[in-house]
């Protein structure tokens, strides 16, 4: 309990080795409510100003000028990609979707269609109801194998390239290119109020969570990770994640590919059992990262 009274959870103040603003591996942690922790000190940080403010100057001129210069290249790719998706999939390439963004701040947010129109989303709303409670990794539900996928949309989302559509929500200043990702309202609904703190910078195509592991990571320590980089955002911080970010996706297609091996490989120990609108569950094991020793086991539903 410190001093305000506060009790800390094991959980609120466990250590995360992040990217730090000298490019090494730091520790840092982030307690519930208003404190940011890091070892040996227990304190209230300080918060700069410009934390209060959506998007510093530098920050605003680095986001317009990078989308600028990269734009003649991403243009035939945007093309390619929305026909792909046109000749493989009935229905619009774009997707438009309501987000959080900035201090709570609805938005809509445009991504590149990679389900199918119309698509189940309770799935997705069971799935995240699971990680938010749990201590479990932050796969997506496409690791496992989701049948509202498109044709190569498990390809779009594992390297990004369904993200692509948001420079324009930067160019709007609505998102910058790095931050952290903008959530559903439905999964904004579930967070506790200290957790909501991740919301004090702008979200972003990339972040700090991105490459320090992503998938590999729980939901609150997303949350630490988000928290610290609102409060000490630099231009040196922001250029040395997106420098990282190209790095990151390789490593998480190759993650996602040995993941999808690995199901291959298990066989079902019992008969499935019905769920929801009497559908069979499959049981899969996810992998938590080598380092753990451990296998966490987690319930899907078959065709979601």
């Amino acid at each position: 309990m410190d001093s305000r009274g506060l009790e800390l959870s094991d959980r609120d103040t466990r250590s995360l080795s992040i990217l730090d603003l000298n490019g090494s591996a730091g520790e840092a942690t982030a307690a519930a409510a208003e404190l940011v922790l890091y070892p040996g000190e227990t304190y209230a940080r300080e918060i700069p100003a410009e934390f209060h403010g959506p998007l510093p100057r530098w920050k605003r001129v680095l986001d317009i000028m990078c989308t600028l210069m990269a734009l003649p290249a991403l243009l035939p790719l945007l093309l390619l990609i929305a026909l792909l998706i046109k000749l493989k999939s009935p229905g619009p390439a774009l997707f438009k979707q309501e987000r959080v963004g900035y201090r709570g701040k609805r938005f809509k947010l445009l991504k590149f269609r990679s389900m199918k129109v119309g698509a189940d989303t309770v799935v997705h709303q069971q799935h995240f109801s699971h990680l938010i409670g749990s201590t479990a990794p932050m796969v997506k539900l496409d690791a496992q194998g989701d049948q509202r996928l498109i044709p190569y949309g498990r390809l779009l989302r594992a390297s990004g390239l369904d993200e692509l559509p948001q420079i324009i929500n930067v160019l709007r200043g609505e998102m910058s290119l790095v931050g952290p990702r903008p959530c559903i309202p439905y999964e904004y609904d579930k967070y506790l109020p200290w957790q909501k703190k991740r919301f004090e910078a702008v979200p972003g195509l990339t972040g700090l969570w991105q490459v320090s592991g992503k998938n590999k990571t729980t939901f609150d320590e997303m949350v630490y990770l988000d928290i610290h980089y609102a409060r000490n955002k630099s231009l040196w911080l922001d250029i040395k994640i997106i420098l990282r970010t190209l790095p990151a996706v390789i490593g998480q297609i190759q993650d996602i590919a040995r993941r999808r091996k690995s199901h291959a490989r298990v066989s079902p120990a019992k008969a499935p059992e019905l769920g929801l609108n009497n559908q069979p569950i499959r049981f899969a094991n996810e992998l938590v990262p080598e380092s753990s020793g451990t296998t966490e086991q987690i319930w899907t539903r078959e065709g979601t």
